[in-house]
C-alpha cells in the first residue's frame, strides 16, 4: 500500500479535472456579491454556516484584521469569501488542483492570500496562535487519525479562537451508490486494514477514505482543549443523505 493522503491527492485531482461540485471555483459576479454584503460559507453541501456564528468576529460586516486558516479549504470557494470579507487568509489543501484553484481566484479578484499545498496529517507548518479561526470543511473523512488534527487547529488558534468544522458521521460507509439502502460495508470503514477494501477503492478512483466516529470527531475537540458552542446537522439531499443526516457541522471556541 501506498502512501494514503498522495492517493487522496490524486483522487482529488481527478475529480476536480471531472467537474467535482467542491472544485467549481466562485465566479466573478458571486464574488462582487461578497463584497457588497450578499454572502454565505458552507461547509457542508446543502446547508449554510450560521452568520451568527461569525458575528463576534465581524466589524461592520467585515472580517477586517481577522487572520483565517482554510485547512484542507482549497478549491476557489470559501477562502474567497473570507477574502472579500476582509480577512487575512491562508489556505493549505493537499491537492494541486485545488490549491490551483486558490491562485487563480485570488489572481483574478486581486486579494493576497498565502496558498500552501500540504498534508494535514503532519504538523501544521504554522506558529503557535497564529490565527483566529480555523475553517474546516468535511475533510478529515480522507484521515485515518483525526485527533491530531484537532490538537494541531488548538494550537495554531489564537485565545478566543473560533473552529469550524464539517465532520462525517459515518453513515455514508455503510452504503453504495449501487444499494443505495442495502448495508455493504461495517464500521468503522478503514480501506488500510482491509486490503479488499483498499483495492477496490483505488481501482474505483474513490480515495482511501475513513469513517470516524462522534467520539473521535467531538470528542476529539474536546479532549484537544475545544469549548463546543454550537452544532447542526446536514445531508448531500440526495441517496441515503435526502433521508438521514449525513454530516455534523461544529462551532468551537480555544477558550
Amino acid at each position: 500500500m501506498g502512501n494514503y493522503t498522495d492517493i487522496n491527492a490524486k483522487a482529488v485531482d481527478s475529480w476536480v479535472e471531472g467537474g467535482w461540485e467542491w472544485g467549481i471555483p466562485i465566479s466573478p459576479e458571486a464574488f462582487q456579491k461578497v463584497r457588497e454584503g450578499e454572502w454565505n460559507l458552507d461547509l457542508s453541501p446543502t446547508k449554510k454556516v450560521p452568520h451568527k456564528w461569525l458575528a463576534p468576529y465581524l466589524k461592520e460586516g467585515k472580517l477586517t484584521g481577522c487572520k483565517v486558516l482554510g485547512l484542507a479549504s482549497g478549491g476557489g470557494q470559501q477562502m474567497p469569501i473570507f477574502a472579500a470579507l476582509g480577512a487575512d487568509c491562508t489556505v493549505l489543501d493537499y491537492s494541486e488542483k485545488q490549491v490551483e484553484n486558490e491562485r487563480i481566484v485570488s489572481r483574478r479578484e486581486g486579494y493576497e492570500i498565502d496558498i500552501i499545498r500540504g498534508d494535514m496529517t503532519q504538523p501544521l507548518p504554522f506558529e503557535d496562535a497564529s490565527f483566529d479561526i480555523v475553517f474546516h470543511p468535511i475533510s478529515n473523512c480522507y484521515v485515518e487519525d483525526v485527533q491530531s488534527i484537532w490538537h494541531e487547529c488548538f494550537r495554531v488558534l489564537k485565545s478566543g479562537g473560533l473552529l469550524l468544522a464539517g465532520l462525517d458521521n459515518g453513515i455514508n460507509y455503510l452504503f453504495e451508490d449501487e444499494n443505495p439502502f442495502v448495508v455493504v460495508n461495517k464500521l468503522p470503514y478503514n480501506p488500510l486494514k482491509d486490503p479488499v477494501l483498499y483495492e477496490k477503492s483505488v481501482a474505483n478512483n474513490w480515495g482511501i477514505q475513513f469513517s470516524h466516529t462522534m467520539e473521535d470527531q467531538i470528542g476529539g475537540q474536546l479532549r484537544a482543549g475545544f469549548m463546543l458552542t454550537d452544532l447542526y446537522e446536514d445531508g448531500d439531499g440526495v441517496g441515503v443523505g435526502a433521508h438521514y443526516p449525513q454530516f455534523v457541522i461544529t462551532r468551537a471556541l480555544k477558550p
